[in-house]
């Protein structure tokens, strides 16, 4: 006590010292409490839709097909609302779409990309014919078909944009659902797009023609593409598309629905491009026009005499970064689902930005961290600890995608 009174330069050194082992350890208490953290939720989301009709009978929680499928997709143009479609290359991701379904009360598309299906293979099997490709798809398929009644929600699984030179992939899919058909009495997937936009207009109608065909037996949905959607996704590339391609007539849209409507029990939806982009780009640079789509479907009540003011479905690509306003009207002229990628693939990885960031002193080595050289690191470096943030970053952004969309408690 002498030496110390004696020294006061020691005792405020001393002490010092103590107050910043203090405000490590709390600091490092901190970091490990929020080391499940959610993050913040839109309260105003479930507040901000309006009431809708219940959903059809038919159309039950898990995988929903045929007719179950036509009912949903009338519901969502009859209540005036977008199903959001998500291209998911992982069962994280897969987890995420189904987890945001649940919370915002909302139906959900899961699809798959023809490179989305390799990688969810594995990038080093063999990828002879697509095999990988294909194998992929069906994989992640069959785990959507096991999980998805576990979240008491209608799940659509969809394939993804297939241009003419990938068709041996859509064959391979459409055999893996008529075996499916064999043992079930129900297709694998919901629905498949064709995206054959970049083929003369009727060549695009045949092929299309002759695959619903097949379709229909088996009870798919057929998506086709009309137009051609700008930028850049997973393999297709129409950046440097000439401009008007990305804005179809009204006069297309009736070839289609006339042909295709031929087909018994054939049941599609199009996707005519409005300016709709991949990516997200600065306002300003992407310019929609959903008037096309208010219009085709005025063109096609005339030339039909039909009664229904919005004969038909359409679907939205290049959905991210849209306005609201853009994305609603587009919706009252009978769009039921919009494509989100771009949008989730970033609230993926900011997910695992914003875990790395928090806890980057614990994910530097096994061992050694703020609490001491000795103290383990692995709960922190399990992988499942940064894809859970990533996951619940994706489930967030979901939410705010189906309050655009006007989805949110549609499942009540």
């Amino acid at each position: 006590d002498g030496f110390l009174a004696g020294a006061p330069e020691f005792h405020t050194a001393m002490f010092r010292v103590l107050l910043a082992t203090l405000a490590l350890a709390s600091a490092a208490d901190a970091m490990r409490s929020t080391a499940f953290r959610r993050p913040e939720r839109t309260s105003s989301i479930a507040a901000s839709t309006t009431a809708k009709t219940p959903l059809p009978a038919t159309v039950k929680p898990g995988v929903v097909t045929g007719q179950a499928l036509v009912d949903l997709l009338a519901h969502a143009k009859e209540n005036e609302y977008a199903i959001p479609a998500v291209n998911c290359v992982s069962s994280s991701a897969i987890n995420a779409c189904l987890e945001a379904a649940k919370e915002y009360k909302s139906p959900i598309m899961i699809q798959f990309s023809r490179g989305g299906g390799q990688f969810l293979a594995g990038k080093a099997a063999n990828n002879d014919d697509d095999a990988a490709c294909i194998a992929g798809c069906v994989a992640a398929a069959k785990m959507v078909w096991e999980i998805a009644p576990l979240y008491g929600v209608p799940v659509v699984l969809h394939t993804d944009h297939c241009q003419k030179s990938w068709l041996p992939w859509f064959d391979g899919l459409m055999a893996a659902n008529e075996e499916f058909y064999k043992k079930e009495g129900k297709p694998l997937f919901s629905s498949h797009m064709l995206d054959l936009s970049e083929e003369p207009l009727q060549e695009n109608i045949d092929i299309c023609k002759e695959y619903l065909e097949k379709m229909a037996k088996i009870d798919i949905l057929l998506e086709m593409e009309l137009g051609v959607t700008g930028g850049e996704e997973d393999g297709v590339d129409n950046s440097d598309v000439d401009n008007s391609l990305l804005y179809t007539q009204p006069e297309e849209v009736y070839e289609v629905y006339k042909q295709l409507s031929e087909v018994p029990n054939g049941k599609f939806t199009i996707a005519a491009a409005f300016g709709n982009v991949h990516g997200v780009y600065a306002p300003g640079n992407v310019e929609l026009t959903p008037d096309i789509l208010h219009n085709s479907q005025k063109y096609i009540k005339e030339k039909t005499g039909c009664d229904s003011d919005k004969p038909v479905s359409f679907v939205f690509h290049g959905g991210s970064g849209s306005s609201r306003e853009d994305i609603q009207y587009a919706i009252k002229a009978g769009t039921i689902k919009m494509n989100i990628d771009t949008d989730t693939q970033w609230s993926y990885w900011d997910g695992i930005r914003s875990y790395e960031k928090e806890f980057h002193d614990y994910l530097q080595g096994q061992i050694g961290n703020p609490e001491g050289e000795t103290k383990p690191n692995k709960k922190y470096y399990d992988p499942r600890m940064a894809l859970r943030r990533a996951e619940e970053f994706t489930a967030k952004r979901l939410g705010e995608a189906m309050d655009d969309l006007m989805s949110v408690n549609s499942v009540n």
